[in-house]
């Protein structure tokens, strides 16, 4: 008669139900590892960044960026705005002041959920010097049209502010104006002013 083993449920020769798996000690500090894991990924990737900006902030930019674009539509409004067919001066600003608008109202409406945006900060002086790049550009646009000024404006921005290589921002920033030209000065003969 042969004497059949049954350890305690668990142990090698346990009984245990099919396909159930114990949980023993290694298996749930497996688990509180894998926790312990995902949280040291959350630190690190909030390390080296910013304050967050406040709702108070948040609602200030989004109202900086609203009353940008209905200042930018007003002023694409006294450029002239033409017709789908003969678009002026004003046409692609009007476009571009509209998006600004949008864009900001849709700032405005998540200003209270929104934790992404940045409190104002050394490198924010980036923004500031990005702005001044573009209001120099609007200054002699009328004087020496677009094209000298736009390859200079997406180089800057490409190479010292975006910190792209050379050629990159070089060969980008000849591509741009040129495909700007051949869009608004050669396929849509838009007034703006140019040299070509």
């Amino acid at each position: 008669m042969s004497s059949i083993h049954h350890g305690t449920p668990g142990s090698p020769g346990g009984d245990t139900a099919a396909g159930a798996t114990p949980l023993g000690g290694d298996q749930a500090e497996e688990e509180l590892s894998l926790e312990e894991a995902i949280h040291r990924v959350e630190e690190a990737e909030h390390e080296g960044r910013p304050p967050v900006a406040g709702t108070l902030s948040n609602v200030l930019t989004a109202a900086a960026v609203v009353a940008l674009g209905v200042a930018a539509l007003v002023g694409s409004g006294r450029l002239g705005l033409g017709t789908l067919r003969s678009p002026e001066a004003g046409t692609w600003p009007l476009l571009v002041s509209g998006a600004l608008v949008l864009l900001g109202l849709g700032l405005l409406a998540t200003a209270r959920r929104t934790t992404d945006a940045e409190r104002f900060s050394p490198a924010s002086w980036l923004v500031v010097a990005g702005l001044a790049t573009m209001v120099v550009f609007v200054a002699v646009i009328e004087v020496i049209g677009f094209e000298i000024p736009a390859a200079l404006l997406a180089f800057v921005w490409l190479r010292f502010l975006g910190r792209e290589g050379w050629r990159t921002s070089i060969v980008t920033s000849v591509g741009v104006v040129v495909a700007f030209y051949l869009l608004f000065v050669a396929a849509l003969s838009v007034p703006i002013p140019h040299l070509f």
